[in-house]
């Protein structure tokens, strides 16, 4: 094979200097390999950035920068302190973990259908109607149905209200504001759809929280965000479903004593 002058002069250059094409720096005679800046590059471009000498550049001096700081680490002896081999521990777990579960999302990803289904079902939790009720909180079933004989007596609701448990709607008469079905107990929610506009309910409702007596002041159709617009919340939280759901499966399998 003939060589062109120019051609020797590369291969004489490559030939003696070898780790000048593999190394992007020398730091206090530590060299930085050049494969080192490839993560970072491909961060910057999948960010939208171009592939350019003043993006190398920079990257080049963030690496050295850090070599910098990580030799001097090493010279004051802190991988040697116990408190930062814990961090770095717990450090290396943690990407361990979070590189299992992007393997088992990608192997099992949320589909246009699992979103869908979400979103029905969300949607059909919330009704079909939103509520403006007002309510009276209380511990025992028999105060309740004192508040209840009094309101049929002619007492106002919104007085009756400031013995309410719940303190944060007592001073304001009872007031819960707008709330959907899904907003609320479902013993609560039952009890709104079958109230019309300022009927209150004649039997006490209970709840975890004590017993009710709901007064409904309004009702008005619900508008729900399309799966459009909370598509990738959704997507997002079926992919954190899956995460938890495999880590219990794991939980299941492993032989704990």
């Amino acid at each position: 094979m003939t060589f062109k002058p120019a051609h020797l002069l590369v291969v004489l250059l490559v030939t003696a200097f070898p780790a000048m094409a593999q190394n992007l720096a020398t730091v206090n005679g530590k060299a930085i390999p050049a494969s080192k800046a490839e993560p970072f590059v491909k961060q910057a471009l999948a960010q939208g950035q171009k592939d350019t000498p003043q993006l190398r550049a920079m990257i080049k001096d963030r690496l050295v920068g850090t070599e910098v700081l990580l030799q001097e680490a090493e010279k004051a002896g802190y991988s040697k302190n116990e408190d930062v081999k814990i961090q770095i521990e717990m450090a290396r777990q943690q990407i361990l973990i979070q590189s299992l579960m992007r393997a088992h999302v990608e192997k099992n990803p949320v589909s246009e259908a699992d979103i869908k289904a979400a979103y029905d079902k969300w949607k059909a939790q919330n009704g079909d109607n939103e509520y403006h009720p007002f309510h009276i909180l209380v511990e025992k079933e028999d105060d309740a149905k004192v508040i209840i004989s009094k309101l049929k007596g002619g007492a106002k609701f919104e007085e009756l209200a400031k013995q309410s448990k719940d303190t944060g709607s007592a001073a304001k008469g009872g007031d819960l504001d707008w709330v959907s079905q899904a907003n609320v107990p479902p013993a609560f929610a039952t009890a709104l759809a079958t109230l019309k506009k300022g009927q209150f309910t004649e039997t006490p409702v209970k709840t975890e929280v004590g017993f009710h007596v709901i007064k409904l002041d309004d009702v008005r159709p619900l508008k729900l965000p399309t799966m459009e617009e909370v598509k990738q919340q959704i997507g997002e939280s079926l992919v954190q479903e899956k995460v938890q759901a495999y880590q219990q499966s794991l939980i299941k399998k492993a032989v704990i004593k």
